[in-house]
Parts: C-alpha cells; structure tokens; sequence
C-alpha cells in the first residue's frame, strides 16, 4: 500500500455537486483532495444535460422546418448528423477533462484520478493509497446506468446514453428500452434524424414518473412522428439475428421489435459495495446513501447528487452541495428541502414539472382539488397553432389553499415551470395567484386558465 495523505476534506466524485463543494471548501481556507475515476464534471458536461441538449435543439429545428408548410410557405428539410456530433465533440473537448483539472487545480484543491473505496468514516482507499479527512468527507460518487435482467441481454453490445451521445452516424433503425426522461428524449432527436424508432416500456404509459396526462399527450406526439411506443409489457429476451445482425427484442405480450441498434435507458443505480459503503455502517444493497437535512450520512461523512436518491438532476446536485458545504464549514442554515423540486423532460413538447402528482398528493392524505388547461386554447398556443400541444395542470392541498404540485407541457414547457416552481417552494396562496396579472399573449398566462379551472371546483 502506497503513503497516504492528509487532508481537512477528501472528497469522492467530482460531478456537478462535488466539484462545486470542493471548489468553495477550498476557497474557505481547507485543504481539499478531490478524488475521481472519470472525467472532472460528471456525467452532466459530458454526456447527459449538456451534450444531450445540444442534439435535442438540433432536432428541434428540422421539426420547426417541417412546420412551415400551412403556416409561412414551403420548406425543404434535410437532416444532416455531421454538424450535431461535431458540436457535441468540441462541446465535450473530444470527452478531455484537462481544462476542468486545470480549473479544480487553479483553485487549490488536490486532484487525485483513481477508483476510491470508504475505509471508515474518516478515510478513504485509492488504488492502494490511503487518503485521510481531518474534517470531512463528501461523496458525490453518482450512479451509473442500469439494465434488467432480461435474458440475452448481457451479450448484446447495447447503448446506453453515453455511447448514444458520442455516436458520430446514425443507425438506421433503433430500439429503446426505458420510456422515461432519457428514452424519450433520445428516442425524439433520433427520430427526427430519419432513425426508425421503438421505444419499449414495461410501465402502462411513458414518463410513468410523471401525471399521467404528460404521458398520454407524448404518445399522442410519438405516434404523429412515426415513433413506435410499446407500453405495459416487459422484455422476455433479447439476441442478435444470425442472418442480418438486427436487434431482437422478444416482449411479455408476444410482440417481436427489431433495430440496427439497442438503446438501454432503463435507469441509473449507484453501486454502493463499489464505494465501501458498509466501511461506514450502510447497507450496500441500498438504492441510495441516507442523509439528513444537512446531507450528513454518519458522523463526518456527507453525500450529495445522484447517490442520495433526491433526484438525478444537476441543479439537485449543487443545491445540495450548497447545504453540505454551509454545514461542514459550521454556517447556519436551514437545511435541505424537496417539496418544490423541479424537473423538466426536455422532448417537444416539453413537459416540466414540479413537487407532488395529484396521485401523490392523494397518498399523502391532503384533500385534493386539481386544475387544467389545454395550452392550443390559450391565446399563445391558438397563434403559435403547429406544435402547440401541452397543458397546465396544478395540484393544490385544499386544505391549506396552496399549490403542492404543477406540470408545464408545450413549446416553453420547463420556462413557465418556473413561475409554478415558485409558487409550490414559497406556498403562496391559490387566490393570490388567481389575483395576479399574467402578461398577455403568452404561454405563462394558461396558468391563468387553469387557476380558474381550479377555483371553479371549489363550488
């Protein structure tokens, strides 16, 4: 085993979250060492929100294209894949952290690269080196994509998201497990490629995570653009033909699904017994590390982002880090809350979305009044007519007269999530909303409509 080191805090992951923390642990006066496998940023800069934007926006553009004809003239759409994975490779500097090190480095903190593994709640093992944390440590070690165990599965050269983001051609027919966030997003901007699309969801609906309304309305969407969508129904196996080299996609109900290509976005797990968890008294069969309201795990230990189970999401991430930070360093504060979180699928439409679904609200046992809006009604959706499908729709805790959830479908869905987002986080009462004055014509103001929605449910 190699000489250690001491540190006030090590810290293990450097995604959004673990980044930023080491960054301002460092800026107050301690000595940091930040430890990671992969590259310094996470998933995030490299193959999740940002590189996946980047093509969703591209895909965006050919479908406004195919959206003049009736509306501004004729158009011709030829969808190109060259420039998309260009942008993407300079995006991710060719999938090179070496400017992020140079940037965690310029400010004081210690880059060590290598797999760590907890020793006890106040060190951590580095490919046989001992890293020591007088003060603190703080994982921010994440999650990494996970597959069912479907038959067949595992001898497939599948994708997952990142091989998704990197591919420099397009296959000319693909199969996605998982109809969630990813799936679906991933499954659109292929699409609209010229890539024939299946997607396969052993939920009854898409966004199963979501009001049932946003999966309905996706579907509806999918089924225009000519994406196949396979709802209710698991997969029984899976093999590559011997003949053509197709993907073979046996489901439940019988159905045979086949593509050039697998895209596997069935979910993302953290691997516990990876990280040593047990080293710090947690169970390392755990969907996610426990933390209090001040991301403590155990006496000297915080966690932060995907691995707490709060929600796979960059902004969750550095809001937490945020609390943690605070805590470590002995400032006040007022600890960590999720009733608001907000999250946004950024397929078109766009379906935003934050705090409690009615179904949720109704489990919790608050007396439940919800209300909605059709977005192609509202003033804004009538004159932006092609691509205007979405809805509102609040859930509002009659008992207290608040809003304790919200979803934003339609072109600007995850932008007037905002002002709904505000709304749930500051329990601001359902009749000030009702009182307020929504500019006109925009996408924002069919909040208004479905405010009075709502209120008329109150008679």
């Amino acid at each position: 085993m190699g000489a250690g080191s001491t540190s006030d805090v090590v810290v293990v992951g450097l995604g959004p979250g673990g980044e930023d923390a080491a960054t301002k642990l460092a800026g107050a006066g301690l000595s940091v060492t930040a430890v990671d496998h992969g590259l310094v940023g996470g998933e995030c800069p490299y193959w999740g929100c940002v590189p996946s934007k980047m093509m969703i926006r591209a895909a965006n553009l050919l479908a406004e294209a195919r959206r003049v004809p009736g509306m501004a003239g004729r158009a011709e759409v030829v969808a190109d894949w060259a420039p998309v994975a260009g942008r993407v490779r300079e995006a991710t500097d060719g999938w090179d952290d070496r400017v992020a090190v140079e940037r965690l480095e310029g400010h004081g903190v210690r880059f060590v690269r290598g797999t760590a593994r907890l020793r006890d709640p106040g060190a951590v093992e580095v490919d046989g080196t001992v890293l020591e944390a007088r003060r603190a440590l703080l994982l921010d070690s994440g999650t990494g994509p996970w597959a069912p165990p479907v038959p067949g599965l595992d001898e497939l050269a599948y994708w997952t998201n990142r091989q998704a983001v990197e591919a420099e051609t397009l296959p000319a027919s693909l199969v996605v497990l998982g109809g969630g966030a990813i799936g679906a997003e991933l499954a659109q901007v292929f699409a609209r490629f010229g890539v024939e699309v299946s997607v396969v969801e052993v939920a009854d609906r898409l966004l199963a995570l979501e009001e049932p309304e946003a999966g309905a309305l996706l579907a509806e969407v999918f089924a225009e653009e000519g994406i196949a969508v396979h709802t209710g129904t698991g997969v029984a196996a899976a093999r590559r033909d011997a003949d053509d080299g197709a993907v073979v996609v046996e489901l439940a109900d019988g159905t045979v699904v086949r593509g050039e290509r697998l895209l596997v976005a069935t979910g993302r797990r953290p691997d516990l017994a990876a990280l040593g968890a047990a080293a710090i008294g947690v169970d390392e069969s755990a969907r996610a590390l426990p933390t209090d309201g001040h991301m403590r795990v155990v006496p000297g230990v915080w966690a932060v982002g995907d691995v707490t189970g709060k929600g796979a999401f960059t902004h969750m991430s550095m809001y937490q880090a945020a609390v943690a930070v605070d805590d470590i360093l002995g400032r006040p504060g007022t600890g960590a809350e999720y009733h608001a979180v907000p999250r946004v699928t950024f397929t078109d439409p766009e379906i935003g979305s934050v705090g409690l679904s009615e179904a949720q609200a109704r489990q919790a046992g608050m007396d439940v009044r919800t209300g909605s809006t059709q977005l192609p009604v509202s003033a804004r959706g009538w004159i932006h007519k092609a691509g205007n499908d979405g809805f509102v729709k609040l859930v509002e805790d009659a008992g207290r007269g608040v809003l304790v959830g919200a979803t934003s479908a339609g072109p600007c869905g995850g932008e007037v999530l905002s002002m709904l987002t505000l709304a749930v986080h500051a329990e601001v009462p359902v009749e000030t909303l009702a009182g307020m004055i929504y500019a006109y014509p925009t996408f924002h103001r069919a909040v208004e409509d479905a405010l009075r929605d709502l209120r008329s449910r109150q008679q």
